[in-house]
């Protein structure tokens, strides 16, 4: 007999009220195997104790996932992807899971890519408890935004020095054509004082 996926609570009580009714008026040897069959059809407790486990861990699998793509937002590259063991119930239960997050530069962009490290770093520490792998994707968006930093600072200097170089040429235009407006031809002894 294959059973899939049928809750175990279900399937002990069907199993139990069939054997029930099978068994009325049956001799005292017959209800004896009918126990035994019970008992061997429940969970032991260990299983019970392995399957709580496999439900909590379930549980703290997808709230882990969920932190991380909610924090993601636009960066997050689709739905959790999760890793599943199969219960004694028969049950798939979740024990690892991963969300893909955008983690590349803003090209030529260094202000975006701060502001897009910044995300990721928040959305890979977001669970309660990151994972090792989540600090280590978070470090990673810190020495990319670091990177951003020095770029954008290159930037602003590059700026400032073509400013400072214009506002100079600039100047000097200014001065030339002051100098050339209100220059007269003058003759050299006019210039310098020759009579010593």
């Amino acid at each position: 007999m294959e059973i899939s996926s049928t809750h175990s609570g279900s399937l002990y009580q069907g199993l139990a009220q069939r054997q029930q009714t099978a068994f009325v008026g049956a001799s005292d040897d017959d209800k004896k195997q009918s126990a035994l069959l019970d008992t061997a059809l429940e969970p032991s407790s260990e299983e019970a104790r392995e399957l709580e486990a496999l439900k909590r861990r379930d549980r703290e699998v997808r709230q882990h996932e969920q932190a991380h793509l909610a924090a993601a937002g636009q960066y997050a590259q689709g739905a959790a992807t999760f890793t599943y063991q199969r219960g004694s119930d028969g049950k798939n239960y979740a024990v690892g899971g991963e969300v893909q997050i955008d983690t590349s530069a803003v090209a030529g962009d260094p202000e975006a890519t701060i502001r897009k490290m910044q995300a990721v770093q928040a959305a890979a520490t977001a669970p309660a408890d990151p994972s090792g792998q989540d600090r280590s994707v978070a470090a990673s968006a810190a020495q990319t935004a670091a990177q951003a930093r020095i770029d954008l600072q290159r930037q602003q200097l590059d700026g400032d020095e073509e400013k400072n170089v214009s506002e100079v040429l600039s100047a000097q235009g200014k001065a030339s054509a002051a100098y050339a407006a209100n220059a007269e031809p003058h003759a050299v002894s006019e210039l310098f004082d020759l009579s010593a």
